[in-house]
């Protein structure tokens, strides 16, 4: 019997009768809303574990938890949309976002509790996906969960088990037609996918198709369909082969990717049929290894030092192209002086309608604002906050940022920014860890520096924490600020220990770099260190492609006894590797409390990645070029050298690399004539600079 015929066999008063209906309207249209909700799967979960070093050492040591960063797919797998309201009070373990948070068990969140839609429409097989961050172990790797859409929907299960093999690295380039990287495109062309398996126990894995899930250009940001699908056949796999092994992945091209929030798919299939998806979600953009030289357009004289053409061109030739600024008058509504000397904009940037447009996105490496939230000058911000304050800029077209600083805690930030960075420096300047607990150096105690090599093992903590995401590091640079009178040692980095940080960093996979801080007082002060930064930049210049390609393989320390001797690291790209061998036997300078570093002799074997051919060509690099190599890719690469502070070499099948590299320095060193400048090598240019900052 239909509700019309009931309703027509009861006798309701014209008030009564227009109350029932009503209520049954009303009734319809929430079951119409919410009986979608029965219909949504889990169609994937990335679990990105969370790690503390247990090489660091702090004032108080961390909390012993271990969450899990959480992405949760989600399809529509019904043949009906379904809406998502805000204020549908989704729970998860039958508790609201917000009291996971109260209680400490997540860290922060992204649900549709605090999505700025009201409600989205999820059309059939169209994905979303959920971002948490747990911080309890109730939370972490092996424990199981539910979530319900709404009081009124199911309850849906889903597991946080230990990733047996997941994204590692996910970087998208722009090329032009000869296959040269483009510094500043607007949309990108090409993916590199870089793969890695806890084990190979389980069996061999191939490698089936990539799929990218795009929101629609006139939509949400929060709804994904199927963008772009790429079977194996159309994806260059490392080494010619579908099969993953320990690591492997693959490059494509790909039809122009705007810079818009995205999912990427990777089907793989074992070798029963069995077939599974690796998801990762990130932010698209063509990426470019930026330098920036910290704030740069700081006050001289009260004007700003980007109005000093001595000073641009100074930083110009020491390969900077980004800087804390924003707009600076005299430099960025100056097209022509701009354009002979340009610096990305990084800072906050929040005149969206003025930053967000295609003549500008060039000009720009990131949004970075909220300064170090760890310490949030004396109350740490806490994560969900800094959630807030970036949520503006989730579904521009800018990459976010944030500055992470202590080691100890990072792992309650991991996944917030678009590009993660961290700041840590190791001689003079303040730390968030504990120097004198360091036991190094036969057990001496300092207290003006730390090991060198800690930059390496944080810049490993921050990528993984956040991968398949790309990192950066804040190195040590000249700063006029550390150090005061009374200190025990200069108040800068010698131009060895300069070295020796930036290329730990760059060893363990950054895919960009500031200093701090190359202001023009700074530069001045230690004008010693003007040339040793122009070659640690003009090494990274030369390899920023390979570094941009490359995913991080190996980390290994080869010590002496009980103390450091050796360290080496193995970066992977996919047509050559790139081998660094880091001397961390180096001592004390009793009289200057710096770290002294000596040629010393060594040889080392390491890994080969599985896709590097045996028999590969194998030379040295530093900034003045390519060397000839004393060593042999086999099995292992064997490298026989005499080091000081650090060793880079390349192995590649390419027959065409070395000399690209060659060809590409002639390009740098003239780059750095043309500028007409160096005060780091001529006195007179010196003399020319300070006249200047007059």
């Amino acid at each position: 019997m239909s509700a019309a015929h009931v309703i027509g066999t009861l006798k309701f008063s014209p008030d009564r009768l227009r109350r029932v209906l009503s209520a049954l309207m009303t009734a319809v249209l929430i079951s119409s809303a919410i009986a979608p909700l029965h219909a949504q799967e889990v169609a994937g979960v990335t679990v990105t574990p969370h790690i503390i070093s247990p090489v660091m050492r702090w004032r108080r040591p961390p909390t012993p938890e271990l969450g899990a960063r959480v992405e949760l797919v989600l399809r529509n797998a019904s043949d009906a949309p379904l809406t998502i309201r805000r204020d549908q009070n989704w729970t998860f373990d039958g508790s609201t976002p917000a009291q996971l948070l109260e209680s400490q068990d997540w860290a922060w969140h992204e649900t549709p509790a605090v999505w700025a839609e009201e409600s989205v429409q999820l059309p059939p097989q169209a994905l979303t996906v959920l971002h948490f961050n747990g911080r309890s172990d109730k939370w972490g790797v092996g424990t199981d969960h539910t979530f319900q859409p709404g009081p009124n929907g199911q309850p849906i299960p889903f597991q946080l088990a230990k990733p047996q093999v997941w994204l590692q690295d996910v970087t998208f380039l722009a090329e032009n037609d000869s296959g040269e990287l483009l510094n500043s495109a607007l949309t990108a062309n090409q993916i590199i996918v870089h793969l890695r398996r806890d084990d190979t126990s389980g069996g061999p894995l191939q490698v089936t198709a990539l799929n990218i899930w795009l929101p629609s250009a006139a939509a949400t940001q929060r709804i994904f369909t199927l963008a772009q699908s790429l079977p194996s056949a159309q994806l260059k796999m490392f080494g010619g082969t579908a099969e993953l092994g320990q690591a492997g992945g693959f490059s494509a091209a790909v039809q122009p990717l705007p810079r818009r929030n995205c999912l990427v798919e990777v089907q793989l299939q074992a070798t029963n049929g069995a077939m599974q998806s690796l998801w990762g979600s990130l932010k698209i953009r063509p990426e470019s290894f930026d330098i920036s030289g910290g704030w740069i357009q700081g006050d001289v004289n009260g004007r700003s030092a980007l109005t000093i053409d001595q000073y641009r061109r100074t930083l110009a030739r020491m390969h900077i192209n980004a800087g804390q600024i924003e707009e600076v008058a005299g430099y960025t509504d100056d097209a022509q002086v701009y354009q002979a000397t340009p610096f990305k904009r990084f800072n906050r940037l929040g005149d969206l309608a003025r930053y967000d447009r295609d003549e500008l996105l060039p000009t720009i490496h990131a949004v970075e604002f909220i300064g170090e939230p760890q310490y949030g000058g004396g109350r740490p911000v806490p994560p969900q906050e800094v959630h807030s304050l970036l949520a503006p800029y989730r579904d521009s077209r800018l990459h976010a940022s944030v500055t992470l600083s202590e080691e100890r805690t990072w792992r309650y930030y991991a996944g917030l920014s678009d590009h993660p960075h961290y700041d840590a420096y190791r001689v003079i300047a303040p730390a968030a860890d504990a120097w004198s607990r360091y036991d190094r150096w036969n057990g001496r105690s300092i207290r003006w520096g730390a090991p060198l090599e800690t930059v390496g093992e944080m810049t490993r903590s921050l990528r993984e924490l956040n991968r398949p995401r790309a990192i950066a590091y804040w190195s040590q640079g000249a700063h006029d600020g550390w150090g005061g009178f009374l200190s025990p040692r200069r108040g800068s980095p010698t131009a060895d220990e300069l070295r020796a940080q930036a290329w730990h960093a760059l060893s363990a996979r950054i895919t960009s770099l500031y200093w701090f801080n190359l202001s023009l007082k700074s530069l001045l002060r230690f004008p010693d260190l003007i040339q040793p930064i122009t070659e640690v930049n003009r090494e990274i210049r030369l390899l920023d492609e390979l570094l941009l390609r490359s995913t991080a393989l190996h980390h290994q320390a080869l010590p002496a006894g009980d103390q450091p001797d050796w360290e080496i690291c193995v970066l992977g790209a996919p047509e050559a590797a790139i081998f660094v061998v880091h001397d961390v036997g180096y001592g004390i300078d009793e009289k200057t409390n710096t770290f002294r570093f000596q040629k010393r002799q060594g040889a080392w074997n390491c890994p080969r990645p599985a896709w590097l051919p045996s028999g590969a060509e194998l030379f040295r690099v530093d900034a003045s070029g390519t060397h000839d190599a004393h060593g042999a890719v086999g099995d292992q690469v064997h490298i026989q050298d005499e080091v000081h502070v650090v060793g880079i070499y390349v192995a590649t099948a390419s027959p065409g690399l070395r000399q690209a590299l060659q060809a590409r320095l002639q390009t740098l060193l003239a780059r750095e004539a043309e500028l007409g400048i160096d005060p780091g090598g001529n006195e007179q240019d010196l003399e020319k600079l300070k006249e200047a900052a007059k």
